[in-house]
Parts: C-alpha cells; sequence; structure tokens
C-alpha cells in the first residue's frame, strides 16, 4: 500500500507498518510501499517504536512522506581482551 493510502485510510493517527519497498537517496531512505500492520495509540507509540523489529517501523499519519536517515554502522576498533 502507498504511504498516500495509508494517509487516507487512517487520518492522523500512528500506525505500525511493515515496509515492503523503499529507496535510497543519499543519506536518506524513502519509504515507497508498506502493509499496515495495525494503528497504535499515542500512548503506546513509542513502547511500539522501541519494540519493532527488522523492516517494522511506527508513523504517525500527519507526515506526507516516511523518510528515514541512513547511518553508517559504527565498529569498534582495536582488540578485544579476554576476561581472565
Amino acid at each position: 500500500m502507498k504511504w498516500q493510502e495509508v494517509r487516507s485510510s487512517y487520518p492522523n493517527q500512528f500506525v505500525k507498518v511493515q515496509i515492503l519497498k523503499s529507496r535510497l537517496q543519499g543519506d536518506r531512505e524513502i519509504i515507497e510501499e508498506v502493509d499496515v500492520m495495525g494503528t497504535v495509540s499515542n500512548e503506546d507509540a513509542t513502547r511500539e517504536l522501541l519494540q519493532s523489529k527488522g523492516n517494522q517501523l511506527v508513523y504517525h499519519t500527519s507526515h506526507k512522506e516516511i523518510v528515514l536517515k541512513v547511518r553508517k554502522a559504527i565498529g569498534l576498533r582495536g582488540k578485544a581482551h579476554d576476561a581472565d
């Protein structure tokens, strides 16, 4: 489902979605298609977002599009030491 369809079907509320299709544009990921998993109350939105896994996301339908900032993976440098 396109985000505009989700916005029309679920106006002015949080929804939990599964990302189906996206594209990278510089350091941003533009979400193009999603599958709606359900609505989320304002009180539960942060908790649901923190519990989301993989391509799941909680987003408010007041936003015209879903755009995520892509961060580069940060690795640990140096040697790992085992505890004695």
